[in-house]
């Protein structure tokens, strides 16, 4: 998986973690990219009633990650697929020789 250091966590939930004395991520995670009101896969936060994780990375909500995950339930495919395209959403292909 690619790192992607600009999107964030946008969550249906959030817990406290009195070990590290931050709120984190619960529930459904979405990728967020900072400065825009919705999510990779086009869900509005507000009217989703998403929260906002600013300070955690996208690649820590993964399961495997041992990070932020402890209580995702589950993580956005849609958000997974459009964070591993990259910034911009393009073909992660180019045409070579075009038809006529």
């Amino acid at each position: 998986m690619t790192a992607t250091p600009g999107y964030a966590v946008a969550a249906s939930g959030a817990w406290f973690d009195e070990e590290d004395n931050r709120r984190l991520p619960a529930g459904e995670a979405h990728a967020w990219e900072r400065g825009t009101n919705q999510t990779l896969c086009g869900l509005s936060l507000h009217r989703s009633q998403l929260l906002r994780f600013p300070h955690v990375a996208w690649p820590d909500v993964r399961p495997d990650s041992g990070g932020a995950a402890d209580r995702i339930r589950r993580v956005c495919p849609r958000c997974t697929a459009g964070a591993a395209r990259g910034r911009g959403g393009g073909r992660p292909w180019t045409r070579r020789a075009p038809r006529p």
